[in-house]
């Protein structure tokens, strides 16, 4: 491929390494990672809610990695409630999984911005071999990759197998018992999605570029160097 061509790719996928560096990090700091409703049960079984009764009986709650908001509804109104997982709810919540889930966040940011530095000094620099060549891009790219795969699966497996909505509302509640009514994800999370599937498209824009997996090398590379030395 000619070396326009290249600069062109590397300049693309430094731009896109960027982006979603800045896009894991607006999405950390936000609390749009879940969105759900909470029924107050308590409160739904003294009155026997049934139907449109029931509406009054459920709240709602979103959260993030550091803070969120769930509105407490049981029949009286909803009264939103702000809280923070630190240092409030690390007695409630899998505090391992969930710390985990931010020091994957920070090494993603960390190497999506490497790579985007790699990417452009490969694109307008004379790029070594090993450390910002080919090999480098490839590693940087796979490191990103997988720190967004194991961001998801963490936060997921914390919020379903966990139950981690239902500790939240339950948090510091001595006579009623909240239940979680409906969950998903929400924007933060399917970013995180998105910056995984942009920097395994980086991956294959390296190949497109023309270069070969680190691990796969020619076969008459050494032959070829050793004819050329005989020859000089």
């Amino acid at each position: 491929m000619p070396a326009q061509q290249k600069k062109i790719i590397f300049c693309i996928a430094g731009v896109l390494s960027f982006a979603c560096a800045l896009g894991t990090a607006a999405a950390i700091g936000t609390q749009r990672w879940v969105k759900g409703m909470i029924l107050c049960k308590t409160g739904a079984l003294l009155v026997n809610a049934t139907g449109q009764e029931l509406e009054k009986f459920i709240g709602e709650i979103q959260y993030g990695l550091f803070h969120g908001e769930r509105v407490r509804q049981c029949g009286l109104g909803g009264r939103p409630i702000q809280f923070s997982f630190f240092p409030d709810l690390l007695k409630v919540i899998p505090a391992s999984i969930h710390v985990s889930v931010i020091l994957f966040g920070t090494v993603l940011i960390i190497f999506a911005l490497v790579g985007a530095g790699f990417f452009m000094f490969n694109a307008f620099g004379s790029p070594y071999e090993t450390l910002h060549g080919p090999v480098g891009l490839y590693l940087w790219s796979f490191i990103a990759c997988s720190c967004g795969c194991l961001i998801m699966i963490l936060f997921s497996s914390e919020v379903k197998i966990h139950h981690l909505s239902e500790k939240i509302a339950n948090f510091k509640e001595g006579s009623f018992t909240f239940k979680t009514h409906s969950e998903q994800f929400a924007n933060s999370f399917w970013i995180i999605l998105v910056c995984s599937l942009v920097h395994f498209l980086n991956a294959l824009l390296i190949r497109f570029a023309g270069f070969q997996f680190p691990f796969s090398k020619s076969k008459d590379s050494g032959t070829i160097t050793g004819a050329v030395d005989l020859m000089y």
